[in-house]
């Protein structure tokens, strides 16, 4: 019988496999056409949009993040249900407005959208930087996850570095030949494997190691009661931390660049409703399974330093060793779906709110498209030089991430909900600087002040900055405002 690690490490390389023959699909599909190789043709239909933007959203953070949380900290993390269907909400309502209003007008990035309404191409600068360097801690989240998986799932015979740059590479030459197509294509295989590899091994590490998941369930009421309350074992989930989690791991992951040009790429307006009225089933039911990893692997391994890897660990510890490889394939698709996609997010940011816009204009479609790809090469290297800086807990860095994209809400905001006075240029400007500065005091300098949430502490200071310089700083042009205003309104009253 072959070893656990050969089996695991096989069915790894066998999934990485897969997704490199899709990409090569894909790519034979693809036109010489920006919108295709960034939007995916802006065609994207239900059942492919809808295991995109779940792959995508729950990547490395829900299948090893939030089992490290709950080993940590305890049931509060069940918080995640308030944004997980938070996240519908915000789907169904702004996610709508903003495909209308990229179709309307051919968006293809966040800035886009925000430069054209507030008339300021300051403002796409600013909002180029904050998409791109905010991301670039989501992909040390993947790659991290990925370097885990690899390492356990290898029993330490492919390191954490080697693993990290593998899969890095793999993300990379998958999504340089296949455009966002590849991307999307092998979501869809992500999503439903990393589901089914998340219950699976959950639910036999539970019988296996306590006879089922009511008798775990005991076993931590007896044991460890302290993980059953609140604020948790070491306090850390006050009342203001989990309305601060909720608003950020809800709209700071929404407004991330990779969530809102999936928005773009959708056939038509309806999809995304039924998307908002959809994504929470799945968002949410995933956070059971990993309730039961975490809880339960605070029992049976205590002592583990590294809490992000208690699932790996029990698995490789306790299941057969062809489900292990089977769910750390999933884990690992559950990273990479995450991973491509960011990066996809930062090629297309950079190529057209920077290359594009700045150091080439009037370029052929074909030109864009091989700077893009080369751009995707770069950031390959920025992310295996933060990626090998490991960090304790996925977590934080997604909220941080999370954070940092908050700070566009009040613009959004703003562009998506006509009536009143509009933010003025001015006004977006100097709130997303004041609230940059407020979110590294209340993140770094002095983190959650009163225990409420540092980008909840940035986000309010810069709304009211925002809206203070805006009475005081003329607002876009009439003709904009009724432009824009115009066409979501159209599309409310459809």
């Amino acid at each position: 019988m072959m070893e656990t690690w050969v089996v695991a490490t096989s069915l790894i390389g066998i999934y990485l496999l897969v997704t490199l023959g899709l990409a090569v699909v894909a790519g034979r599909r693809l036109t010489v056409d920006m919108e295709d190789f960034f939007l995916y043709g802006r065609r994207a239909g239900f059942v492919v949009l809808y295991l995109t933007v779940v792959a995508t959203f729950h990547s490395a953070f829900a299948f090893l993040g939030s089992g490290g949380f709950f080993f940590t900290h305890g049931i509060g993390f069940w918080a995640a249900g308030a944004w997980t269907v938070l996240v519908g909400a915000i789907t169904y309502v702004l996610g709508s407005r903003i495909w209308a209003l990229g179709k309307a007008f051919g968006y293809v990035t966040p800035a886009d959208m925000l430069a054209d309404f507030y008339e300021s191409e300051a403002v796409r600068i600013a909002v180029a930087i904050v998409s791109v360097v905010f991301t670039i801690l989501y992909i040390q989240v993947q790659a991290i996850a990925l370097g885990y998986i690899m390492d356990v799932a290898s029993g330490g015979r492919i390191s954490f570095e080697i693993g990290v740059i593998v899969m890095l590479v793999v993300a990379v030459v998958h999504l340089t030949i296949g455009g966002l197509r590849a991307v999307y294509w092998t979501d869809v295989l992500q999503g439903v494997w990393m589901y089914i590899a998340i219950w699976a091994g959950a639910l036999l590490l539970s019988f296996e190691l306590f006879g089922g998941p009511f008798e775990l369930w005991r076993r931590v009421a007896a044991e460890r009661p302290d993980l059953l309350t609140l604020p948790g074992p070491s306090g850390f989930f006050t009342p203001g931390m989990w309305i601060g989690m909720v608003i950020t791991l809800s709209f700071g992951i929404v407004f991330q660049p990779h969530m809102m040009i999936r928005y773009y790429t959708a056939v038509d307006g309806k999809t995304l409703k039924l998307l908002g009225a959809t994504t929470p089933i799945y968002l949410m039911t995933l956070y059971i399974p990993a309730a039961l990893v975490g809880l339960g692997g605070a029992l049976v391994m205590p002592e583990l330093e590294a809490a992000d890897r208690i699932f790996p660990e029990l698995l490789f510890a306790h299941a057969p060793a062809w489900l292990t490889g089977v769910i750390l394939a999933g884990a690992a698709a559950a990273a990479m779906s995450t991973l491509d996609s960011i990066l996809h997010a930062n090629m297309t940011v950079l190529t057209r709110d920077v290359y594009q816009r700045y150091v080439a204009r009037g370029k052929s479609q074909a030109h864009y498209v091989f700077v893009g790809r080369v751009i995707v090469l770069a950031l390959l290297v920025a992310a295996c030089i933060l990626s090998l800086s490991e960090s304790d807990l996925l977590v934080h860095i997604i909220t941080l991430s999370g954070a940092g994209a908050l700070q566009l809400m009040p613009a959004i905001i703003g562009i998506c909900f006509p009536g009143g006075r509009s933010l003025s240029r001015a006004g977006v400007l100097t709130g997303l600087a004041v609230g940059m500065v407020i979110l590294w005091l209340t993140l770094v300098a002095f983190p959650h002040p009163l225990g409420i949430h540092g980008g909840l502490w940035a986000l309010l200071v810069n709304a009211a900055v925002a809206a203070g310089v805006s009475c005081m700083t003329p607002p876009p042009s009439g003709e904009t405002v009724a432009r824009v205003h115009g066409e979501v309104e159209r599309f409310i009253a459809q």
